[in-house]
Formats: C-alpha cells, sequence, structure tokens
C-alpha cells in the first residue's frame, strides 16, 4: 500500500469521528404536559410536545447549574401553546432537569401563561416528563 492510501485510509476513521461530533442531538419522550403527550427535544433547545389536549413549541433560552456535583440544572425559555379546542397563547418555561442516567432525563417546569383566545387573560401550567437522547 503506498503512503497516499495509507494516509487516506488514516483520514476515513477521523472524518467519521467529525460527523458524528456534528451530529444534532435529538431527545424523544413522554410527558403530561398537553395531557399525555409525546415530546421531541432538539439541541436540548427547541421542544416539541403533542399530546390529548393540543401542542406545545418551547425555545430554551437559557441553563444553568446549581453545582457542579448535582446532577440538577434549571433552564428558562418561551414558547407557544394551544388546545384543539381553540384556546392558544404563549408560555414562559421555567424548569428542572434531572440527568438520571446516561441518556435519560427527567424534566419538570412551571409556565406562566397568556391565554390569547377571546382576550388575553393570564394563567400557570406545569408539565412533568422523561426524555431519552440518542
Amino acid at each position: 500500500m503506498s503512503k497516499r492510501h495509507l494516509m487516506l485510509a488514516s483520514l476515513i476513521p477521523l472524518s467519521a469521528i467529525a460527523e458524528e461530533a456534528n451530529a444534532p442531538s435529538l431527545s424523544v419522550g413522554m410527558a403530561v404536559d398537553q395531557q399525555l403527550s409525546v415530546v421531541v427535544e432538539l439541541e436540548e433547545q427547541y421542544r416539541l410536545t403533542i399530546g390529548n389536549q393540543g401542542g406545545a413549541f418551547d425555545y430554551i433560552v437559557g441553563r444553568g447549574e446549581f453545582d457542579a456535583h448535582t446532577p440538577v440544572d434549571w433552564y428558562v425559555g418561551g414558547g407557544a401553546w394551544g388546545e384543539w379546542d381553540h384556546d392558544f397563547g404563549l408560555r414562559v418555561p421555567l424548569g428542572l432537569n434531572w440527568q438520571v442516567s446516561d441518556g435519560w432525563n427527567a424534566y419538570g417546569q412551571v409556565h406562566p401563561e397568556l391565554n390569547l383566545y377571546k382576550g388575553p387573560k393570564l394563567q400557570i401550567g406545569a408539565a412533568i416528563g422523561v426524555t431519552y437522547r440518542f
């Protein structure tokens, strides 16, 4: 084998590793948000929830840690929600993530909501869920 072939063969695994490192993070799970819901999270920043009662989309604006030794961190976001019976509005998710084990995550959040159907009305919602990161 020539030096050029050896060099090319040695670059193949490196390119595969680089492609894997650039692959988007995808998490899928179940939650109680819009009643029983399916949750899809991309890059730990975009969360889509579709459930029996409606759907929601949240953009996670910021995340932080309480302590480097604690598997629980916090997040805050902004989003929109809609119910199948015409209610819709904006919400601000304020939540906690708990890294249960490798790939598994549990979360809980409260989200103050602004219901925009038939005039603005403030209300509060909450959600709990479990996701697995691929």
